[in-house]
């Protein structure tokens, strides 16, 4: 039995980069899945509702494939905290953020359209920020204009010098794509990985 294809459910280049940390050849689609808030849904659960609405959406028309699905909420407190898309929003976003902590959920999804069995994930990492003052905020979206990043920020870049500790099972979850989790489920599904 030859080994399937990896789908990777997201047109996101980050959960593509964090990808290829583990495997050369895969397609990418975009999985054009409507992403509303639920009222009264918890970040964790519309995390893992988004990653599982994903994969599904990808899977309809690809027999012989493990998909996976990633999705990502950031909250600070109850407030969820979307990509900013300017540096208005992400000067904002960074303040409020200052001295506080900001917490994300990413989850996963692996369907196996071969057997149709599936396996889920959800990682939650912590990010403390330090206090931050205006004049820092300014320099960091200056040097890495973070504005498709929920929270504002790249850890895997200069944000990294705007916290004080993260706290996380897997690092890879804050950069979008849990690959600790991702590989487990890989592997259940069959898949050889090193």
């Amino acid at each position: 039995m030859s080994a399937p294809r990896i789908v990777l459910a997201s047109t996101s280049r980050y959960r593509a980069e964090l990808l290829r940390r583990l495997l050369d050849d895969f397609e990418q689609v975009s999985p054009d899945v409507d992403e509303p808030e639920l009222p009264g849904e918890a970040p964790g659960a519309r995390a893992l509702r988004l990653a599982v609405a994903k994969a599904e959406a990808a899977a309809r028309d690809r027999p012989d494939a493990l998909v996976i699905g990633s999705d990502q909420v950031a909250a600070h407190g109850e407030t969820v905290l979307h990509k900013p898309g300017n540096i208005e929003n992400a000067r904002q976003q960074l303040r409020a953020s200052s001295g506080n902590v900001v917490d994300f959920h990413t989850a996963l999804c692996v369907i196996d359209t071969r057997s149709g069995k599936s396996g889920t994930a959800l990682d939650h990492t912590r990010v403390v920020f330090r206090v931050l003052t205006d004049p820092e905020i300014d320099r960091y979206l200056a040097i890495e204009r973070p504005f498709d990043c929920a929270g504002s920020f790249k850890s895997e870049g200069a944000g990294i010098s705007l916290f004080e500790r993260i706290e996380s099972e897997d690092p890879t979850g804050l950069i979008g794509m849990p690959l600790i989790a991702l590989a487990r489920l890989l592997r259940k599904a069959g898949y050889a990985l090193p």
